[in-house]
Parts: structure tokens; sequence; C-alpha cells
């Protein structure tokens, strides 16, 4: 974990130097007006191919500056919610369908990552994760703040709060919801939803119930009598199933694909692949895997091949992407992706063909 973590951070002054002296430029200019170009060329594989909007969310920078921009969740009223960074902007960004901001808000959590969001209609809440400012924040959809959590002082493995650095988390039915404490001490940590401590496992390591980088979590509900937790261990490149309490039953080995947040549509897995050879350049990509947990398109990179059952690492397009940090599916299965270190870039869009 701590060299993948140099490696990020050596990315991150890179790329901050580079923009200082005028070497990186956005891939598109910004401004609110679109071209509105054709979109002819295709990305991605069988079934899941998708025109790309580059223009999608560019918005005036003097007036809804972004930073690093991370995930992204869609609302009961089709809104698409977004956390980005920076201590002089607003950290959340709403967007409508068209790519049009509606409101932005928020200025408690400077390096705003996870996004989650909970509870039905306008009970509905959001859960944001910090971790420069080593908090988790429970929210309304308008930017009330209704619940801090700082690092669990009922796991021994912490001794101080600055080692708590949340990167995601995921939510119950019942309100319950896990933290994954990603670039931290890799524990997950369950509370109920008061936000009272529950129990946790994980921590650091290459073990089955270890992590390298517990980067996302989600609940999977595709076998809804059996739902199971999802998690990254982007570190070594895979993800690792558990159950509710705790139990590894079953590790994805994804070669080439430094994965982020696990996200579920319908009988898919989809997720952003921020990194596929080297933090050093923007190298990354999408993929969308079936139900059986075999990639079946690599939008913005090569297409998925097997070896002897084991995936072979994809190749990026060199183009479509820099580096992708999230993805949402909204119910027509278009998806919205916003990127990390990647020149101050607004989130792009791909509609499904």
């Amino acid at each position: 974990m701590k060299n993948s973590n140099n490696n990020r951070r050596n990315f991150i002054k890179k790329t901050t130097m580079a923009s200082a002296a005028g070497l990186i430029a956005p891939a598109v200019s910004f401004g609110i007006t679109h071209s509105k170009k054709p979109m002819k060329e295709l990305v991605g594989h069988g079934n899941f191919q998708y025109q790309v909007d580059q223009e999608w969310g560019i918005q005036d920078p003097s007036k809804i500056p972004v930073n690093d921009c991370h995930e992204m969740v869609l609302d009961h009223q089709g809104r698409i919610l977004m956390t980005t960074t920076g201590e002089n902007n607003n950290n959340l960004i709403v967007y409508d369908r068209s790519g049009k901001v509606l409101d932005s808000w928020g200025t408690d959590f400077p390096g705003a990552h996870g996004l989650s969001i909970g509870g039905e209609g306008k009970d509905q809440f959001l859960l944001i994760t910090d971790p420069d400012t080593h908090k988790v924040w429970k929210t309304t959809l308008d930017g009330k703040i209704i619940m801090t959590l700082e690092r669990p002082k009922e796991v021994s493995g912490y001794t101080s709060n600055d080692q708590f650095k949340p990167t995601e988390t995921a939510i119950l039915p019942n309100g319950d919801f896990y933290v994954a404490d990603g670039y931290g001490e890799n524990f997950i940590i369950h509370y109920n939803a008061k936000g009272e401590y529950q129990g946790h496992f994980g921590g650091t390591g290459e073990a089955d119930a270890l992590f390298n980088c517990s980067h996302g979590i989600t609940v999977d509900h595709r076998d809804a009598e059996n739902p199971t937790l999802l998690i990254t261990s982007r570190g070594n490149q895979r993800f690792k199933r558990f159950t509710l309490d705790g139990k590894h039953l079953e590790t994805i080995l994804l070669p080439g694909c430094s994965v982020c947040r696990p996200v579920i549509h319908g009988e898919n897995l989809y997720f952003a692949v921020i990194v596929t050879k080297t933090w050093d350049s923007w190298d990354g990509m999408l993929a969308v895997l079936d139900k059986d947990n075999k990639v079946v398109s690599f939008p913005g990179g090569s297409a998925p091949e097997y070896v002897n059952g084991t995936l072979t690492a994809p190749i990026f397009d060199g183009k479509t992407f820099r580096n992708p940090h999230d993805v949402l599916v909204d119910d027509e299965g278009s998806l919205y992706v916003p990127q990390w270190a990647s020149g101050k870039t607004y989130p792009i869009k791909l509609t499904r063909v």
C-alpha cells in the first residue's frame, strides 16, 4: 500500500507542476456553451458500446470551479451529484441530465472523495468521505450536516485521528453503513444508522481477508437472498467479496486494472480503472463485468481478452480518458465519469448505443 500511495503522490506532484507550467491543458476548452459536435466514434465492446461526449459537464471555472473530481450519484429527482476537492470552491456540484449545473454547496470537506446515497424519496441522504480531514459526513441532499464521524476509537489499530483516511462508504437498506479506510489502515468499519460502531474487519496486508488500498466498497444485492460486500484492493488489482459480517468469500483478479469503486447496475458490475500501467501518465479506462465476473467491455481500452481463464492486461486507447475515478450508470445505461488529477476537467458522458 505504501508504494501505491507514494506513486499516487508523486503523480499529483508531477501533474501539478506541469499544469502550473502550462504543459497540461484540459481536454476541451472551458465554457458553458457546448459545440454540439456530432459524436461519431464509439468506445467499448460487444453490447456495451458508447458515444463519448467530452463536453457534457463543462462550466465556466470562474463560477463553478473544480479540482480533482471523484465520485457521482443519482438522486430521486434524477439529479447528478458529484464530489470535487478544493478549499476555494464548493465541494458538491449538482447537475441535471443535460450537464447543466443546478446547485453547488459545501466547504467543510475540501478533500471530498467518496459519495454514497441512501434512504428513499425526500428522506434520501448522502455520506461523504474526506481522507484529508479524516472524517465521514452525513448530509441532506442540500448540504445540511446531520452527522460527523472521525476515527473509530473502538478499533485498536488506530492511535491518532490522522491515521483514519476514509475513501468510501456503502449503505444497507436499514440505514446501517460501512466505511472503507482506503488511504489509512484499510479497516472496514460497520456502523448502525445512528453512527454507532458495530464492528470491523480487514486491515493492511496481502492475505485474503486483508487489503492493499481498500479504495471502494459496495453492497452487492444481485443475489437478493444473500447480499455481500464487494471491496476494492486497488494496490494489487483485485476485488474481494465478503459476507456482511466480514468473512472472505472470493477474490476477483483483474490484472492491469487499478480499480476504483465497484458500481452495480442490473446484472453488471462497472468500475473506473484509474491506472493500467503507471501513475506517471494518463492511461485509465472503464470496465464492465458480467454476473460471472468476466470483463465484457473496456470503454477507453482494448477489447477484453482471456488466456486460459486469466484476463490479459488491457491497453489504453490513448484518447478517451485521463484518470477516470468513478462511473455513474443512469436508467438508460449511459455513463457519467468524473476524473482525478486530470487538469481540472469536468465530467464527461458516454451514451450507450
